[in-house]
């Protein structure tokens, strides 16, 4: 639910759409961690808040949050099964989001917007690793072409809305994202979360913990809390309408099959781990460079993947009732 107004009238209201998701928690995480700060109030905003892909709606949250910052986390996500069943839902569905919200950002004189894409809106067919400049030169992978084109026209909104009216609107591009809070489905969630899931379904059973596909694929993961500190970053420091890729290094790339062990020992699973070929790998590898990241905020550190997989599997584990599965 929103957070309820304070007395005083702050300087900045940041309002965040899909404020109580993976990305969303962390971010609320963070800024609490950072302590009161009577110049700023922060709103998360719920689903059960409106349904964003309706104009009056998106309309009517503005008009009573009045927001001076909007980070933009709204959409509908799904991982590479729940994609290739539906790819025109996943299309109409984020489309009308994403057109909402900026529109609304546009007439209420937003100061600044931040929304979050991801790797797979980048060409299938490319040359590695892949940067914020290639975002248009090719079609995406297949299997999730209809989130990943809608995503795409975000980053082409940006750009229209600072030519054409000097709009502070930009995003952000993050690697695969994990974390307290994720949604652990196992047939249509991400990587992490659904690997998490299973190993625990697993170890509590007694069954082979069963990895679809057979682990080759290559992927950046970003850890949630990390993701977070560098989101404050972009919305204060970063501003310029062509977005920033947030990723680990090159050198941090990891394979499924690895990921699968790694989740695998911070649950203490010992039985057998079993790759599942006759399940579609989905793209082998979507290595980013971080080099743009790098050049404006050269030291920042990124939590080790074991290090996250583990706080991520014991949130998980302690919180198995009421996480969404």
């Amino acid at each position: 639910m929103a957070s309820a107004a304070p007395t005083a009238t702050p300087q900045r209201v940041v309002m965040v759409t899909g404020g109580t998701g993976l990305v969303g928690s962390a971010i609320k995480a963070y800024v609490e961690s950072l302590g009161p700060n009577p110049n700023e109030r922060w709103i998360f905003l719920d689903a059960v808040d409106g349904d964003l892909r309706q104009m009056s709606v998106t309309r009517g949250l503005f008009e009573r949050h009045h927001p001076t910052h909007v980070i933009h986390l709204a959409a509908r996500v799904g991982g590479l099964f729940d994609n290739m069943r539906d790819k025109v839902g996943f299309w109409r569905d984020n489309i009308m989001i994403n057109d909402t919200v900026l529109q609304c950002a546009h007439d209420f004189h937003v100061q600044k917007c931040v929304s979050c894409l991801s790797t797979c809106v980048f060409p299938d067919k490319t040359t590695y690793p892949i940067d914020e400049t290639m975002l248009h030169n090719g079609p995406p992978h297949f299997s999730n072409e209809g989130y990943a084109y809608s995503k795409r026209m975000v980053e082409m909104l940006n750009r229209l809305y600072h030519e054409q009216f000097g709009d502070n609107f930009t995003a952000v591009i993050p690697t695969n994202i994990f974390g307290p809070n994720d949604n652990y489905y196992i047939e249509g969630g991400h990587v992490i979360p659904g690997l998490i899931h299973k190993c625990y379904l697993a170890k509590k059973n007694h069954t082979d913990f069963v990895i679809w596909g057979d682990g080759s694929p290559l992927r950046q993961f970003i850890y949630s809390m990390d993701m977070a500190k560098l989101f404050h970053w972009v919305l204060y420091n970063y501003s310029d309408p062509s977005p920033v890729i947030l990723s680990v290094d090159e050198t941090d790339e990891v394979s499924i099959g690895d990921v699968a062990r790694e989740v695998a020992r911070a649950m203490h699973f010992e039985g057998n781990i079993v790759f599942d070929t006759t399940k579609a790998n989905g793209q082998f590898r979507k290595t980013a460079s971080n080099a743009k990241l790098r050049r404006l905020l050269p030291d920042f550190h990124f939590t080790p993947l074991r290090d996250a997989i583990q706080a991520s599997v014991d949130w998980f584990v302690a919180n198995y009732d009421r996480a969404r599965k």
